[in-house]
């Protein structure tokens, strides 16, 4: 009875971690682009934005850095915040 006990307990912290540790599917959830026009056809209604992999930051259009690096793409703002990208601290210039 006594080990009956330990692998209910065992399974019951297991499942639980498992639930705990999964990522959230909206994180999870960001459409990459090769163009801009096809990153502006999946968001209409949001701006589209230049992320840098590597940073984990996105340029907007204006940026010095917006459209510059091999690990980049373009991606909707809403989509990048929502992953954990950040705006990137250079401001416009």
């Amino acid at each position: 009875m006594n080990r009956e006990f330990f692998l209910k307990l065992f399974a019951a912290v297991f499942v639980t971690l498992a639930v705990l540790l999964a990522p959230i599917s909206a994180s999870a959830q960001l459409a990459i682009f090769s163009t801009e026009t096809m990153a502006r056809l999946h968001c209409p209604n949001d701006e589209v934005v230049w992320l840098d992999f590597q940073k984990r930051r996105y340029y907007v259009r204006g940026q010095k850095l917006y459209e510059r690096g091999r690990d980049a793409t373009y991606a909707c703002r809403k989509e990048a915040k929502r992953s954990g990208y950040k705006k990137s601290r250079f401001g416009r210039r």
